[in-house]
């Protein structure tokens, strides 16, 4: 077996080189070449690993392989060969999509959507690992195929879960109807699921107000510790999530990312799963995040469920000035991964937080409670909170900005990249990493957006009264 580090580079390294200013330093992805959809998100052998959806031959989506970056722990991480790559005559030929990886028996197994020519239909692909994770053999073997089932149009995105020591599968899928639907399967054995039909689709009341969509794309089902505020209990959700994918997104996708968090039961006549919503809501609130990827990992007696996201490359929204397609094939790169995000459900609903590993990215502190306009370090982590002893209340509009500021201050040139207000007991955790951000709210879930700073631009925190915030310049530890 290879060494994880075989033919690996350092991102780091990758990052500091990189001669685009609106290049990430801590977020890993290839020097190069067009990425997506997190894949294959994994704890294996003592290491994270991340696969996505990658192109890297041009910042174009086509022909798309699975590019990998794995880290012992969430905070150096490396870059491995090209993982999957489309195969000429096989049921991949036409690009290797988002699957997910699992411990099969020992052996580290893909399963991905596999799609045999341009506007031909999904198959769940399987491909065999290292231990490792860094070599793959690819023999086309089909492990399910698209339903015959009439009303199935669609169908991509195999996700694998466990319940009452059964392994299940499913598939986001679109129905003739126009609704979005999930898929159901058995796997008794990972080469050979049995399909056991339409689970669940938007029709459902719950679904229909809160993930409406065409076809539910990259949908996830995990457990995640739930606590109430009110008594302080203690238990366990399931949490759904869907990529809400409507007929023209052209990744633009409107609708974003959707949630439903309930309930898992076995029907005591058939023995499969029931999933029951009974709420749910928006996954994040940025216009540039789609096709997360969860990752279900047990931390003692607790499920620990750590997600990430993609972020795409964008020709601006909400005000922001974009990158135009000629911008991105010049600059030679697209697509960003967010933070691993650690999910839990407050009081009935998602809250989104940074792994706490992310803290060691902090290097100098370079503010301290400060208000009002605060310049921000071109890589820089800010903690928003009310001032101690501030004014009991803000008012409604007095929001947090962050903007991006030409030299000679607030009023030469600006753009506004994110607003929101910052109540009593909130916190806001806002990362800038060159053209992303990342703002996390206590309690809720995070917003993601794409902007990018032109020469003699600065990012600034423009803060209301009674608000104040630390920064710290982020710095790759040692």
């Amino acid at each position: 077996m290879s060494s994880p580090d075989l033919a690996a580079t350092d991102f780091s390294s990758v990052a500091v080189a990189h001669p685009d200013r609106a290049f990430p330093h801590f977020h890993p992805r290839p020097a190069q070449g067009w990425i997506n959809d997190p894949n294959g998100v994994s704890h294996i052998n003592g290491r994270y690993h991340v696969f996505f959806q990658y192109n890297p031959g041009s910042a174009r989506h086509h022909r798309i392989a699975w590019g990998h970056v794995s880290s012992a722990d969430l905070v150096r991480w490396v870059e491995h060969p090209v993982a999957l790559r489309p195969q000429d005559g096989g049921p991949d030929e036409y690009g290797c999509w988002t699957g997910v990886v699992t411990d099969d028996g020992g052996v580290p197994t893909a399963a991905y959507s596999g799609v045999r020519g341009d506007g031909g239909h999904s198959q769940v692909v399987i491909s065999r690992g290292s231990a490792d994770l860094v070599s793959w053999e690819q023999d086309g073997h089909v492990a399910a195929s698209m339903p015959t089932d009439p009303q199935v149009t669609a169908v991509r995105d195999p996700f694998i879960f466990r319940f009452n020591g059964k392994r299940y599968a499913m598939q986001g899928a679109g129905l003739a109807s126009g609704h979005a639907a999930l898929l159901l399967y058995t796997v008794e054995d990972l080469s050979d699921w049995k399909y056991q039909g339409i689970w669940l689709t938007s029709e459902n009341p719950v679904a229909a107000a809160r993930t409406s969509a065409e076809i539910w794309e990259c949908p996830q089902l995990v457990r995640v510790p739930a606590r109430s505020g009110s008594d302080g209990s203690s238990r366990d959700a399931w949490l759904m999530m869907f990529s809400l994918w409507l007929s023209g997104d052209q990744h633009e996708h409107v609708n974003g990312v959707g949630h439903l968090i309930g309930s898992l039961a076995e029907d005591p006549e058939t023995g499969l799963p029931v999933f029951s919503p009974q709420t749910g809501g928006k996954s994040d609130l940025g216009r540039d995040f789609y096709a997360p990827q969860i990752l279900q990992l047990q931390d003692g007696a607790e499920p620990k469920v750590l997600l990430w996201g993609w972020a795409n490359e964008g020709p601006g929204r909400d005000g922001r000035r974009g990158r135009s397609q000629a911008e991105i094939d010049a600059a030679g790169w697209a697509g960003v991964l967010t933070h691993p995000r650690v999910l839990s459900v407050e009081d009935g609903a998602l809250a989104v937080a940074p792994a706490p590993e992310v803290d060691a990215y902090r290097g100098e502190q370079v503010a301290v409670a400060a208000g009002g306009h605060v310049v921000l370090p071109p890589f820089a982590e800010a903690v928003v909170t009310r001032r101690p002893g501030g004014t009991a209340a803000l008012a409604a509009d007095a929001a947090v900005e962050l903007s991006l500021v030409a030299d000679g201050g607030p009023d030469v040139s600006r753009q506004v990249v994110f607003s929101g207000t910052v109540a009593e007991g909130e916190e806001l955790r806002v990362f800038v990493d060159a053209s992303l951000v990342e703002v996390y709210r206590s309690g809720s879930v995070a917003t993601t957006l794409r902007a990018y700073p032109a020469p003699g631009e600065q990012w600034v925190l423009q803060l209301p009264e009674g608000a104040a915030a630390d920064v710290w310049q982020l710095e790759q530890p040692e």
